[in-house]
């Protein structure tokens, strides 16, 4: 039987205009503005404006995505949501919602998914298996919206590791029969050991939402063993990340060597380095750190590739790997061979 090549038909991205600046995150932090930049990797970040909601976002990247391939809703088949959860309303079904912002067209359905920072990826692994084995399934929108700056105290020195979160949207179709932009291997690994070290205190089940918890600020990120985390975590996070990529490219028939353009999510410069030259990687040749936006959680991947490719940093052929990493804690990558 052959397998049908899944390609990536269209894509597009929203940047919020508002922005935290270094000088801005220094007074809030009192981490001074140039270990700011030197260290954490940045000069600015998006921050939502007034209308710059989860799912808004996301549909704004969608129409951008749609209009690049000269497509309409109608013409997609199948929506999977694929941003964060805290987004306009608990409990509702972001898929949907995307769905009824791009006009309730009536031809697809809608569905979520959640890995946090990996959710992009773990997406575009779905749409592709659902387009190759689904009868009627051949274009797929995946989308996403990313507003977790509204969670960063920056009073909390035990998350300051997370003061780069930030806000945007990014969509991408995914077409059946389809070699240009073609998506080959996807890999992902998680490890629960870590599944209780980030997380927000209150809002649950274990510690519903209450006046007291809000006086607490027990409305945001938190680490409640930072140290520990960091003990734990460092230098296994920086293997899996070269292992997944690795696995990536294995199920792709490339190697390491094959990389001609990573695209690293945002992390500490020292580690965004580490990462790239692990795998025989320029990091800022074959790649983009992002100082002036800041991390973008599960959209970095799509960022990094439009910033790629306006840079000149991607051409056609070229072997390009999309990498994330997620609280929880969970490591994907996923290669495209450009063109």
């Amino acid at each position: 039987m052959n397998v049908r090549h899944v390609g990536l038909e269209s894509w597009g991205i929203y940047l919020p205009k508002e922005r935290h600046t270094s000088d801005y995150i220094a007074k809030g932090t009192g981490i001074p503005k140039e270990i700011i930049e030197d260290k954490f990797g940045l000069k600015s970040k998006t921050v939502p404006g007034p209308y710059d909601h989860t799912v808004a976002m996301g549909a704004k990247a969608s129409f951008q995505a749609l209009k690049r391939a000269a497509l309409t809703p109608e013409d997609i088949d199948l929506i999977i949501w694929a941003g964060e959860v805290y987004a306009e309303r608990p409990l509702m079904t972001y898929g949907i919602k995307l769905q009824q912002l791009l006009g309730n067209p009536s031809n697809p359905w809608a569905f979520d998914i959640n890995q946090r920072c990996g959710t992009f990826l773990v997406g575009m692994l779905l749409a592709k298996s659902l387009i190759q084995t689904e009868f009627g399934i051949n274009r797929v929108l995946l989308a996403s919206g990313y507003r977790n700056s509204d969670l960063i105290n920056y009073k909390n020195q035990r998350s300051r590791f997370m003061i780069s979160l930030a806000a945007s949207g990014v969509a991408a179709v995914l077409k059946g029969d389809y070699k240009t932009n073609e998506i080959l291997g996807i890999s992902a690994i998680s490890d629960g050991r870590f599944a209780d070290d980030v997380y927000v205190p209150a809002g649950g089940t274990v510690h519903p939402i209450s006046a007291e918890a809000i006086k607490e600020e027990l409305i945001y990120l938190d680490v409640p063993d930072p140290e520990g985390l960091k003990d734990r975590l460092d230098q296994y996070s920086m293997n899996s990340f070269v292992r997944v990529i690795e696995d990536a490219l294995h199920k792709s028939g490339y190697t390491k060597e094959d990389i001609d353009y990573l695209a690293l999510l945002h992390m500490k410069r020292s580690a965004f380095e580490f990462v790239a030259k692990a795998v025989g990687v320029d990091p800022y040749k074959q790649a983009t750190y992002f100082e002036d936006i800041g991390h973008n959680g599960q959209n970095d991947a799509i960022l990094s590739l439009e910033y790629g490719l306006n840079d000149g940093k991607i051409k056609k052929g070229d072997i390009v790997v999309l990498t994330a990493a997620g609280i929880g804690w969970a490591w994907n990558a996923g290669v495209i061979k450009w063109g």
